[in-house]
């Protein structure tokens, strides 16, 4: 680091992307990315609007709150739309946390939390998971702090019931509760339909997973109008501008395909079952998720060596260091070749050892 870098920063400990290596052909199973293109009628989109970049975007992103709010039953005034999910995300630790309202999240959870958290100066408490790995959703029932939930959770796969949702929400009225949906499409229930019943929930979603536009950087929230309009104030302080207008055609294209990438979602997730039974069938153990990887380990073979064998073979998927999960390792679920392929290089791998 150079020596102007404030002490204020000087020991922060960034976000770790998964790994993007450019020295052979992989099949990527590392970052959770969709195995299928976006509709064409996004391509067609994009290519509409960047004619026109010699204007500025729209700063209320009116067309894809419009859309977004006609998908998910909401008014467009109780949808954010942000550069990506983690952009929300951030503005939402800036605006209902600090030291009066500290933060709480699972330990073993999206590695974007505690980021967010030391970078906003935020207290937080990270309460460890149940020995299976799930959330206990009593650990957060009335704990008065403002709560971060991943639903399903990451690297894990595991949901939790709408019911224990609502009652998280429901028992800390005085406080928001944040509920991280990235990968809610591959079979977990949303609670986008609570955000007219509790003025404390903050639901965020993401274009990146089930809607195959990672690369475009698309996210939202959807919540009480006051809670989307404090929201928006921090918007306001730092990038009106935050979604491109090719962006959010994009966005708006894709919720117009809306029964394409849903489609796509049962697919992954017959891919997912696929791929666990076949895991399993190699002596593997698998969490039981609902997103779109699986996390999963073996006792015949340390989690670290699977992980680089596979990389050698061109095939990645994202290991964690973890001292609790370091002998699992998180696999995106991508076409049915490509599980197939990562199957029979598993055998043989397991084979050799």
């Amino acid at each position: 680091m150079s020596k102007f870098l404030t002490e204020r920063l000087s020991g922060l400990t960034p976000y770790t992307p998964g790994e993007q290596p450019k020295d052979m052909q992989y099949i990527k199973l590392n970052t959770n990315e969709s195995p299928f293109p976006p509709s064409e009628s996004v391509s067609v989109a994009v290519l509409n609007e960047c004619r026109k970049l010699q204007l500025y975007s729209d700063p209320e992103v009116t067309r894809a709150r419009e859309k977004i709010a006609q998908i998910y039953n909401v008014k467009p005034s109780q949808v954010i739309v942000t550069n990506g999910s983690d952009e929300v995300l951030n503005f939402a630790f800036m605006a209902f946390a600090d030291e009066k309202n500290p933060l709480v999240f699972p330990d073993i959870t999206y590695g974007f939390y505690p980021v967010f958290a030391e970078l906003n100066h935020i207290p937080f408490t990270e309460i460890p998971l149940v020995s299976d790995f799930t959330i206990n959703p009593h650990d957060y029932i009335g704990i008065n702090k403002t709560v971060v939930i991943a639903n399903p959770n990451a690297p894990t796969g595991i949901a939790l019931s709408l019911g224990d949702i609502e009652s998280i929400v429901k028992s800390n009225p005085n406080n928001v509760v944040i509920i991280d949906e990235a990968y809610v499409d591959f079979g977990a229930q949303s609670a986008a339909s609570l955000v007219d019943t509790y003025d404390n929930l903050l639901v965020i979603q993401t274009f990146s997973k089930s809607r195959s536009m990672a690369g475009a950087r698309l996210g939202f929230g959807l919540g009480n109008e006051k809670l989307i309009s404090d929201l928006n104030t921090i918007r306001y302080s730092t990038n009106p501008y935050n979604v491109n207008r090719m962006t959010e055609a994009a966005g708006v294209a894709a919720l117009q395909d809306n029964s394409y990438y849903m489609n796509n979602c049962k697919t992954i997730i017959e891919n997912r079952e696929w791929t666990v039974h076949e895991l399993e069938n190699l002596g593997f153990e698998v969490l039981p998720s609902k997103a779109n990887f699986v996390f999963a380990k073996s006792d015949k073979i340390d989690g670290k060596t699977l992980y680089l064998e596979l990389k050698k073979r061109g095939i990645l998927i994202r290991h964690f260091t973890k001292e609790k999960i370091c002998q699992f390792n998180r696999i995106t679920i991508g076409t049915i070749e490509q599980m197939q392929k990562l199957i029979e290089t598993i055998s043989e791998i397991l084979q050799e050892n």
